[in-house]
């Protein structure tokens, strides 16, 4: 079983162990499980080794941060200076970053240990990570299966002892449906809680960093030292960030949480429906009150997130174009050969799909037609949020994935089918807020099945505190 922090914590203080000896052995892990292929670049030995050493002689002075020995995986979207960061794509293969992402120093400025960048689905498009330049990730539990992407790489490295933690990001579910898929932990945090300063950008007014752990204990932390305000990032949100950890075990007694009735519906797996029931139980058992609830504008999630996404990956990834700091065609020999052969040559199916898909809906014409009406929609979405939250619900509870890991390749071939699988996460990142995935039991395959904690805005202790008490009681 997977050390959790606080454990390997305490070893550290204890001189059980030291930071050298954990990342050799994180190390002997991922060398050993290479085949999962979790992730792009594993950072050099000697450069671990001395990092290790500093950690380590900070917690014998007793000077060391809160996070002093925590090994962290990242996903390669999210910048570590000085190394490679390729955000899946042939188009930054030899990208070296000059500077660190916001989290990145924050996290190091509290002693973790960065292992290296985690593998991922091409600039963060897709929910299987099949897309990524750099070969598929395999699920640890069943490796025929997909681990669930795009941060695939961040959540298979926490569920195969390859580090004790990761960060990925999330666009549309990218942290929480791996997370559901592999059996761990994963947090879509609210909009502006977490600096975006650092992150490969897809669509900018969706994405987010989300930290992945083994627990929510871990997961909580993680969160606490990453989150806040940054001048640096002009969507960072000026909200305090609580003590997350001292307020998990508070329990659920008193609290009323909403079963939202358009996530039970058709296309659910009974398993997993009844998986998730029985954990609504043993928190009614535990002293939460559950009411039915509705969000009436579920249904026009995918199309709205779709429509969303790609106009802005259309924008955003039109500054990969050859001439700068990304891939260039030899055979170009003209200003627009450059910018269509580099571009053709180095980004993948899906992200030239959606690069299509989002230069046409905001093209003169099917502007109206499409972006400016689901604009209009996020807004209605957001809108169900707002009100189901002002009737004095605490947090909703909701399936990750209509679906467990599927097998690889069953769904390549029918982009929609695919884009499915994110049907019960999408319209949460539309409306901003926070939600928690945390394993909630198992299928008659054996394969984990996750429940997603939603909370209103910058309520992530809430978030927490109900995963917590679902960890526990499940």
């Amino acid at each position: 079983m997977n050390k959790i922090f606080s454990e390997i914590s305490m070893d550290l203080k204890n001189e059980k162990t030291t930071c050298k000896a954990l990342i050799d052995s994180y190390l002997q892990n991922i060398e050993k499980q290479k085949e999962l292929n979790a992730f792009i670049t594993v950072f050099d030995k000697e450069k671990l080794a001395k990092r290790a050493e500093q950690v380590d002689s900070k917690i014998n002075s007793k000077s060391a941060g809160k996070l002093a020995g925590l090994v962290v995986a990242v996903k390669d979207a999210i910048v570590v200076k000085d190394e490679r960061s390729t955000s899946g794509s042939r188009i930054l293969e030899n990208y070296i970053s000059p500077y660190n992402a916001t989290v990145i120093e924050r996290l190091e400025n509290e002693d973790a240990i960065i292992i290296g960048k985690a593998n991922m689905d091409e600039f963060a498009m897709g929910s299987s990570n099949e897309n990524s330049a750099y070969g598929n990730v395999l699920n640890p539990i069943d490796t025929s299966r997909v681990p669930g992407g795009s941060s695939g790489g961040s959540v298979v490295a926490v569920a195969a002892d390859m580090s004790t933690v990761a960060l990925g990001s999330e666009t549309g579910g990218s942290v929480r449906l791996p997370a559901s898929f592999c059996g761990v932990v994963g947090l879509k945090p609210t909009y502006g809680r977490i600096s975006r300063y650092g992150l490969s950008a897809f669509a900018s007014s969706f994405d987010q960093i989300g930290p992945i752990g083994n627990n929510v204990e871990d997961t909580a932390l993680l969160t606490e030292v990453i989150a806040g305000l940054d001048s640096r990032d002009s969507t960072s949100a000026n909200v305090p960030v609580p003590p997350f950890t001292d307020q998990i075990t508070k329990g659920v007694k008193g609290l009323r949480i909403g079963i939202p009735k358009e996530y039970f519906g058709k296309g659910l797996d009974p398993e997993i429906e009844s998986s998730i029931r029985s954990a609504m139980d043993k928190l009614s058992n535990d002293g939460a009150e559950i009411v039915d609830v509705s969000l009436p504008n579920t249904e026009y999630g995918i199309a709205t997130y779709y429509i969303l996404v790609t106009a802005e990956a259309s924008s955003n990834l039109a500054r990969y174009d050859g001439i700068r700091y990304t891939h260039r065609s030899r055979e170009a020999k003209t200003i627009a050969e450059t910018f269509v052969k580099s571009r053709s040559e180095a980004f993948g199916e899906e992200v030239k799909r959606r690069i299509m898909l989002g230069t046409y809906v905001l093209s003169a014409g099917y502007y109206e037609a499409y972006y400016k009406k689901a604009q209009k929609a996020r807004t209605l979405i957001k809108r169900d949020f707002v009100d189901v939250f002002s009737n004095r619900i605490d947090c909703l509870l909701a399936p990750t994935s209509p679906t467990v890991a599927f097998k690889f390749g069953e769904k390549t071939k029918d982009p929609l089918s695919m884009y499915l699988s994110d049907v019960y996460t999408v319209n949460i990142n539309i409306a901003g807020n926070p939600a928690l995935s945390v394993p909630c039991g198992k299928n008659s395959e054996n394969m984990p099945i996750g429940i997603q904690v939603i909370a209103k805005d910058f309520d992530e202790a809430m978030c927490f505190r109900v995963g917590h008490a679902i960890e526990k009681l499940v």
